[in-house]
């Protein structure tokens, strides 16, 4: 682990490699596993705020879990995320004909219709931060969906928190992030000697 201001950073995010490969995982991770995307209170009031030009890039069924939920609901960890669908999608996650899966409020976002990019979470993914009382838990999670994405990472030589740098630099800032790099170049130089 390495200490970098009020965080404990994993390892893994300097050694591990990873870069998205959406043509192998479809993006799997917004319609697999047994919960939402966690979300901030701010996020939540933020999505409340902003849903009505969100709603737009939804199809029916995202629409429908949103008219019934809201923009989040409360997991069996009682922590706060995106609504699942009963087939465990995220209820802003659209998947076209061919399979692939896109984010409503990611395409809202690039259309200008608002700011706000996605969840830090979704963001930052597969980066978990665990929030503590005196400092963040940032971690790297393992799943075996994204093996495509550590073989392209690997493939294409680009660790993990290279390929995060801006939702790392969004969550943590640009002199956090700084601080990760100069730690992986003195790794690389130690290593190199």
């Amino acid at each position: 682990m390495l200490a970098i201001q009020n965080t404990l950073v994993s390892l893994d995010l300097l050694e591990r490699y990873f870069v998205c490969d959406l043509s192998a995982c479809k993006g799997a991770c917004c319609v697999k596993g047994d919960a939402g995307a966690p979300l901030t209170e701010e996020e939540i009031n933020l999505l409340e705020d902003i849903i009505d030009d969100i709603l737009p890039f939804l199809d029916e069924e995202g629409k429908a879990m949103i008219a019934q939920k809201g923009v989040f609901e409360i997991d069996t960890d009682g922590d706060k995320g995106t609504a699942l669908l009963e087939n465990g999608r995220c209820s802003f996650a659209l998947v076209d004909d061919n399979g692939m899966v896109s984010c409503g409020i990611e395409k809202a976002e690039m259309a200008g219709d608002i700011t706000f990019k996605k969840p830090i979470s979704c963001h930052l993914y597969p980066v978990r931060v665990t929030e503590h009382a005196a400092y963040d838990a940032v971690n790297y999670n393992k799943w075996d969906i994204c093996k495509p994405a550590c073989d392209c990472g690997a493939k294409l030589d680009v660790p993990l928190f290279k390929f995060l740098k801006e939702a790392l630099t969004r969550k943590y800032g640009n002199e956090w992030y700084e601080e990760l790099e100069l730690i992986d170049q003195v790794r690389n130089t130690q290593d190199g000697q």
